[in-house]
C-alpha cells in the first residue's frame, strides 16, 4: 500500500453512521452517486466543498461510525473523495465495512490531537507512520495486518476475491 496524502478534515468523537449519511436517504437505494451529494448534509454542509477543495483525510477521535450498521455509511465517505480516516477507535462495524470496499481506516491512538483542519498529511501504511506536512509532527498508527492491506490494495473484498478466482 502506497503512502496517502491529503488534507485533514477534523471531527471529535461519537461520529456515527447517521451523522455521516442520515437514513431518510437511504430510499435512494445503492446509487452512491446520488447518495454522495447528502453525506455529513445536517452535520457539517460545507463537507463536499472541503473535499472538492483537497480535504481528503478525516481525522476523528473516538467511536466513528457508531450508530447503525449500515454499509452506506463507508460507501458515500469513499465516493465523495476521501482517501483514508485515521480515528482514535471505530465502531467494529464500521471498520469491517470500510475495508471490505476498500476505504483505508487506520487506529492511531493519538490522532484526535494531531493537527487541524487544512494541515497536509502523509500516511505511510508500510512503517506506520502519520506526518503533518504544516509542522513536521509525526504520530504512529497501529499496522495493518497484511491480509487486510491485500484487501485494500485490491479495491475491497469483491475484488479481492475475483483476482483470487483469477489466479487459482
Amino acid at each position: 500500500m502506497n503512502e496517502i496524502r491529503g488534507k485533514i478534515i477534523k471531527f471529535g468523537d461519537n461520529i456515527d453512521t447517521d451523522l455521516i449519511i442520515t437514513a431518510h436517504r437511504l430510499t435512494l437505494g445503492s446509487d452512491y452517486e446520488k447518495l454522495v451529494k447528502y453525506t455529513f448534509e445536517n452535520f457539517d454542509p460545507q463537507f463536499l466543498e472541503k473535499v472538492e477543495n483537497g480535504q481528503t483525510i478525516i481525522v476523528a477521535g473516538r467511536n466513528f461510525g457508531s450508530g447503525s450498521s449500515r454499509e452506506q455509511a463507508p460507501y458515500v465517505l469513499k465516493y465523495s473523495g476521501i482517501k483514508a480516516v485515521l480515528a482514535e477507535s471505530f465502531a467494529r462495524i464500521f471498520f469491517r465495512n470500510a475495508i471490505n470496499i476498500g476505504l483505508p481506516v487506520f487506529l492511531a491512538p493519538s490522532v484526535s490531537d494531531f493537527g487541524m483542519d487544512l494541515d497536509e498529511l502523509v500516511i505511510t501504511p508500510a512503517t506506520g507512520e502519520v506526518k503533518n506536512l504544516a509542522t513536521g509532527e509525526k504520530i504512529d498508527m497501529e499496522p495493518l495486518p497484511e491480509f487486510i492491506v491485500e484487501l485494500l490494495d485490491s479495491g475491497g473484498i469483491v475484488n479481492y476475491l475475483k483476482r483470487k478466482r483469477t489466479s487459482a
